[in-house]
């Protein structure tokens, strides 16, 4: 059933257009891949700054490993992680490491000429080609049987409201960077507004009940309870998003000339929950397969007063190896991420997966990515790479790899494949030599 006729269908039940967004992914009203093939879904999950090596990456190969201080909060996922040592961003040209290492992360090419100056480099553009996130939204919507109605969802954590290489790592194409939405409210109107004539996302439900209540009682048990659930998890965003306490819209001051000194709202955490909980659900409503999740940028100096830290995020990674106190404030940066992350991965274990086996992280690869591999050194050498479920992907879990300076580029090539998408090269060429990664 393609999305015209799934439309259609929908509306020949007498349920408005305005309900489509709750009702056209219930597994009953859509069929699912042919030959029965199960769902894979793909979630990028971006941190900045680099790591700390010495607490990041487990002194063990193989399965058998211990996880170090930052990864410590995954410890109950563990057997569903793939840690990848060895992977090299090698894209080389204009623009300073930061900019490079975070517009050429999901691109595998080197950014345009431009008049953006970096810290000690050449200036530089955008990005020269798509992200590899963009490509596999356009393969899924290129066929009736994977396609959604967004496509992919962007969303941010704290990211300013600027627009240059430190903030942009999605791309639709060449000198075309993609904006996350870092407003949950933006983000949930988007999803299940999308009506012109709204102002407010408090009204999203309150003209649907009728047909939301008509549609449950025609609807399979399943069915039924998934749209509770989409229904409940609306409701209560509504309610905390416009609570006179909570305020929702980060301020960002941004000065014209160095970005170094922006402040992060206290409220990062809660809205981190919020964006989580609203991308698990977009992805359980099937609106989209494909997502990525941007905490804050590149260079960013996030003061992270939630986690008792005043100094910035950006400052405190160019500190030497022997400053112990910013080392253990960094270790516990990243540490939060790791938590974040945690939760993400928890959200989508306790998520039986819609109209199939198992839970939705079976069905959900999410990676974790960070545009340097240590901050002080601004090396894009070793970048912390993390996987985790994605069990229908045919990917072997469980394990910390080591490879021999490969090009990260190959990895995009084995996470293409691992949804389907038979790519052979991706971004520069001359980094897809060797092909996939075996992850297997």
């Amino acid at each position: 059933m393609n999305t015209i006729k799934r439309r259609q269908f929908i509306r020949n039940l007498g349920f408005s257009s305005a309900a489509l967004p709750f009702l056209s992914g219930l597994p009953g009203l859509r069929a699912d891949e042919k030959n029965g093939t199960s769902k894979k879904r793909l979630i990028f999950m971006f941190s900045p700054n680099g790591t700390i090596p010495q607490a990041f990456w487990p002194s063990a190969e193989g399965e058998n490993f211990e996880l170090p201080t930052i990864l410590d909060p995954l410890k109950a996922y563990q057997k569903q992680m793939l840690v990848l040592n060895g992977v090299y961003n090698k894209l080389q040209g204009d623009g300073d490491r930061h900019m490079r290492g975070m517009s050429c992360l999901l691109t595998g090419a080197p950014l345009f000429p431009g008049n953006i100056q970096g810290g000690s480099d050449t200036p530089a553009g955008w990005a020269s080609d798509l992200s590899i996130d963009q490509e596999l939204k356009n393969f899924y919507q290129s066929k009736d049987e994977t396609k959604t109605r967004f496509g992919s969802l962007e969303f941010g954590v704290a990211v300013p409201n600027r627009a240059d290489p430190w903030t942009r790592m999605v791309y639709a194409g060449p000198n075309k960077p993609v904006a996350p939405i870092a407003d949950p409210k933006q983000m949930l109107n988007k999803i299940y507004g999308g009506m012109k004539d709204k102002k407010s996302v408090v009204s999203i439900l309150d003209n649907l009940k009728g047909d939301l209540q008509q549609a449950s009682k025609k609807l399979g048990k399943e069915d039924r309870s998934l749209l509770e659930e989409h229904l409940t998890l609306v409701r209560e965003m509504e309610t905390e998003l416009t609570q006179s306490k909570t305020k929702t819209k980060l301020d960002h001051p941004v000065p014209d000339i160095d970005p170094d000194i922006e402040l992060l709202n206290d409220n990062t955490p809660k809205i981190s929950r919020m964006q989580i909980d609203l991308l698990v659900n977009s992805m359980a409503n099937d609106m989209t397969r494909i997502a990525t999740l941007q905490y804050m940028r590149s260079v960013g100096q996030a003061r992270m007063h939630w986690l008792g830290i005043d100094d910035g995020h950006h400052g405190l990674s160019h500190e030497p190896d022997d400053n112990k106190t910013a080392v253990e404030k960094l270790i516990k940066i990243n540490r939060w991420f790791s938590s974040e992350l945690a939760y993400l991965t928890e959200r989508l274990q306790k998520t039986p997966e819609p109209g199939g086996d198992g839970s939705m992280l079976d069905h959900t690869l999410i990676v974790w990515i960070n545009e340097l591999g240590k901050g002080n050194t601004h090396t894009l050498d070793n970048i912390p790479f993390v996987l985790i479920g994605g069990k229908s992907h045919g990917i072997k879990t469980g394990r910390h790899l080591k490879f021999d300076k490969v090009a990260h580029n190959r990895l995009w090539l084995s996470l293409a494949q691992s949804m389907g998408h038979p790519l052979k090269s991706f971004g520069t060429e001359k980094h897809c030599e060797g092909g996939a990664l075996n992850l297997s």
